[in-house]
């Protein structure tokens, strides 16, 4: 008979105590080794009861009424045995610089070395609660978010000392040199790597060249010489400013009744510092014109991306834009870039754009690669498809092939307890209404083909647009006028949009082709 190793149990600690993780690690080996008696068996043999249809339907989401007035969205789920926990704090990379000027990658270096330690605990003691409880701890910082995770399971005598280690390497870790020192040698490592990787460096200099001087122009991992500034000092600095109560909003997801879940909540945010809220992030800038930027790079490939500023994650046409990105380059070969590209052409073996929210201007950009002496021609070509996408009517077949398309997929983002939870974690950030998921088929089936078009001219500017170009040399100034040739040639304008009084001069034709080449098969 296979003889099943021990668990450990670790005695339970109230929250409301300031000592949260005093107790953990002294375990009491389990004297109950007989098999028929453990309880996780008719606990994996209730897994066979799940009522499958129940995940085609959005969940409820209670708006619980948190005392410390922290947003705590939850789901009830019975089926499993489980609870998640998400603590999204407004501390992303695009609050590093609040620290200290030109400090870039502070919140992803905390997040690397949250669970590294406190003064009571060393990093093998943290991992011993959570491993011994089975539970999964993650932290992660993004542009807009500071992301902490715990999936642990509802048995108190497992989700108390779990939760408790959380709160106290939350509130106390402390950032030993040793930790930042390993850290930063894996971000030197890291760095290094990414010379030989030119899609990463692309996106890098196209976020640059966006952004400026806004805070999210740098990468989320800063850079070789920001990281070497980072020290225990400003890592303690940033999170008693930044991972507070006031600060953050709270997802829980699982086997907890609404009046558990409130509880829980309230005495996490209970037990943290309750800070204030950060400040509003600056707008900014919009740029005028082509901005073409080329980064050298010997490859036999070239790697493109074209871009602009987008909406914030608040536009009412956020629904009306993600149909629109989805049906120029987001849905596979019947996307219209794939189209022209790839299909038609050969250029490339995928073409992709993407629409990203955030608190402030996100991005809407597309990428491909293709082989240098194709380089100008796809180029003039993505960039003659996405004018078309602008200025001529919304197909409306297609419009509704890619309406079903997203209807189809929508049930993914609530397929189980932790994309659930994740949904949740956003929607309390980005100050979402309850009914945000339950309501999105009726959302989607309102879009028209005149919302598209309406959102597509507001928001999509194929006269402004930056480049960034990877490969070994490039003729900027030939990309330029056949970037302005496709304009003048489309005769572009809308009233959101308007061309410059003063046109360019029409170009040599020696210098511009002027036929495209005539479709083909791909050649792939």
């Amino acid at each position: 008979m296979l003889k099943l190793r021990p668990f450990l149990l670790i005695s339970i600690l109230s929250l409301s105590s300031a000592t949260y993780a005093e107790n953990y690690l002294d375990p009491q080996p389990d004297q109950n080794d007989n098999p028929s008696q453990l309880q996780s068996i008719p606990l994996l043999q209730s897994l066979k009861n799940i009522n499958q249809q129940r995940g085609f339907q959005a969940p409820y989401i209670h708006d619980l009424n948190n005392r410390y007035k922290v947003r705590t969205l939850f789901v009830e789920t019975q089926d499993l045995p489980m609870v998640d926990i998400q603590l999204t704090f407004n501390a992303g990379s695009a609050r590093d610089q609040e620290i200290t000027k030109g400090l870039y990658g502070l919140s992803n270096m905390a997040a690397k070395l949250m669970r590294e330690g406190t003064d009571k605990y060393s990093a093998n003691q943290v991992a011993e609660v959570f491993d011994q409880t089975g539970a999964q701890f993650s932290v992660q910082a993004y542009r807009d978010m500071f992301v902490v995770r715990l999936r642990t399971l509802s048995d108190p005598e497992k989700l108390e000392p779990a939760l408790g280690m959380l709160m106290e390497v939350l509130k106390n870790a402390s950032f030993k040199p040793s930790s930042i020192n390993l850290a930063l040698s894996n971000t030197q490592v890291g760095q290094k790597q990414l010379q030989e990787n030119p899609s990463r460096l692309m996106d890098i200099r196209f976020y640059r060249a966006l952004y400026g001087q806004h805070p999210y122009a740098e990468p989320i991992t800063g850079t070789q010489g920001s990281t070497k500034k980072i020290n225990a000092e400003l890592l303690k600095k940033f999170r008693d400013q930044f991972l507070v109560a006031q600060n953050m909003n709270i997802s829980i997801t699982g086997k907890l009744s609404p009046k558990q879940a409130l509880e829980l909540s309230e005495r996490i945010a209970g037990n943290l510092p309750q800070g204030q809220k950060a400040v509003r992030l600056p707008q900014p800038e919009t740029q005028s014109g082509f901005e073409v930027v080329h980064l050298p790079y010997n490859s036999s490939q070239a790697h493109v991306t074209f871009g602009h500023l987008g909406p914030t994650r608040f536009t009412e046409d956020k629904l009306a834009l993600e149909v629109a990105n989805r049906m120029f380059g987001g849905s596979g070969f019947n996307a219209v870039l794939m189209q022209e590209l790839r299909v038609k052409r050969g250029f490339t073996y995928g073409a992709y754009s993407s629409l990203s929210f955030s608190q402030a201007p996100g991005v809407f950009s597309f990428k491909y690669s293709t082989r240098q002496d194709q380089l100008l021609e796809s180029i003039q070509v993505a960039h003659q498809a996405f004018i078309n996408f602008v200025s001529q009517p919304i197909d409306t077949q297609r419009l509704e092939e890619t309406k079903a398309g997203m209807l189809r997929a929508f049930p993914n983002n609530y397929s189980s307890n932790a994309t659930i939870n994740a949904q949740l974690g956003n929607m309390g950030f980005y100050s979402e209404q309850t009914d945000y998921l339950s309501s999105y088929p009726e959302r989607l089936a309102k879009i028209t083909a005149a919302d598209v078009q309406n959102a597509v001219r507001k928001h999509f500017h194929p006269d402004r647009l930056t480049l960034v170009v990877v490969n070994k040399e490039l003729d900027q100034n030939a990309l330029k006028m056949r970037l302005e040739r496709n304009l003048m040639d489309a005769n572009y304008y809308l009233p959101t949009n308007p061309m410059p009084k003063a046109s360019p001069q029409k170009p040599a034709e020696a210098d511009v082709p002027e036929v495209i080449p005539a479709d083909k098969p791909a050649s792939i």
